[in-house]
């Protein structure tokens, strides 16, 4: 098999398995959204480790926590990926599917935002156009909500805001998620054996939920690990293009699995946000041809 059909199967495997999340967190209730998240934390922790310690990696990752300025950072993408997953699995926990899917559609579209006001980079014509449509659509989903869309929105603002600290700090996918665990799981844990001992936690009562509760661990790593795998074999065009099958699996799981209400204004909505993904498609398929151009 060549580099890139590998590649495209690390890629597919990686958004496929993050875009069924919402069949998996379910399961581990009656735990709360908190509990899961501490859990999370936890296990994806020991399964890093596990991994670094095998590859032999282990020494250099913790090694960056010595570095002040990368320590403060990732002590900042810590919080923010707490903040999205707790956002998410009490959104997927609570019938709220639909809306944590347009937080991952919309997700792009915040990052060339983020770009522009942070990183001070130009927007294309086709990207403006997106970004004017999507706002649109937001508009339509908060007067069909009546209130902000906030799930969506804070999904997409903590993503693209751990996007551009992760960024500027040029770790490995693996080894990033071990040093923000390893720094997460500090209050976590205190949690967990906080409600351990007042016997109002969940691990340890029933053999099934406590062996889902483990495996969060490595059905939280596993993903990163063969999205990992695809970015070092696909260009980053067919990347950006497969973000797409996880809120879209997201959304026809809230819809047709969940059966969640999707009135007409709300399709309204979701169209225009497709609309507005489609132009960035466009765009994107066109900057990637002008590159190949350029290089041949």
């Amino acid at each position: 098999m060549n580099k890139n059909k590998t590649g495209l199967l690390f890629g597919v495997g990686a958004y496929s398995l993050w875009g069924l999340f919402p069949l998996f967190w379910p399961l581990l209730e009656p735990s709360n959204a908190l509990e899961i998240v501490s859990h999370r934390a936890v296990w994806t922790l020991v399964f890093c480790f596990i991994v670094l310690a095998i590859t032999k990696s282990l020494k250099a990752t913790v090694t960056t926590l010595k570095r002040p300025k990368v320590a403060a950072k990732l002590f900042l993408t810590s919080f923010l990926i707490s903040v999205n997953w707790l956002i998410y699995i009490w959104a997927t926990n609570n019938g709220h599917v639909v809306e944590a899917s347009l937080g991952y559609y919309i997700n792009p579209l915040i990052s060339i935002t983020f770009g522009v006001l942070l990183l001070k980079e130009k927007m294309h014509t086709l990207q403006w156009v997106a970004v004017g449509i999507a706002t649109l659509g937001v508009l339509v989903l908060t007067v069909d909500y009546g209130r902000l869309p906030w799930i969506a929105l804070g999904l997409a603002l903590s993503w693209g805001s751990y996007g551009v600290i992760k960024k500027q700090l040029g770790l490995g996918a693996l080894e990033g998620l071990f040093t923000e665990t390893l720094i997460a799981s500090v209050p976590y844990l205190a949690y967990l054996l906080y409600m351990g001992h007042m016997g109002t936690g969940q691990f340890g009562h029933n053999t099934g939920l406590t062996v889902l509760l483990i495996s969060a661990g490595a059905i939280t790593a596993i993903p990163l690990l063969l999205f990992n795998g695809s970015t070092t074999r696909l260009p980053l065009t067919m990347i950006g293009l497969l973000q797409y099958i996880t809120p879209t699996l997201q959304f026809s799981i809230g819809v047709w699995v969940r059966h969640e209400a999707m009135p007409v204004a709300r399709w309204l909505g979701f169209l225009l946000i497709w609309l507005a993904l489609v132009t960035l498609a466009i765009d994107l398929l066109k900057s990637s041809r002008s590159v190949n151009n350029s290089v041949t």
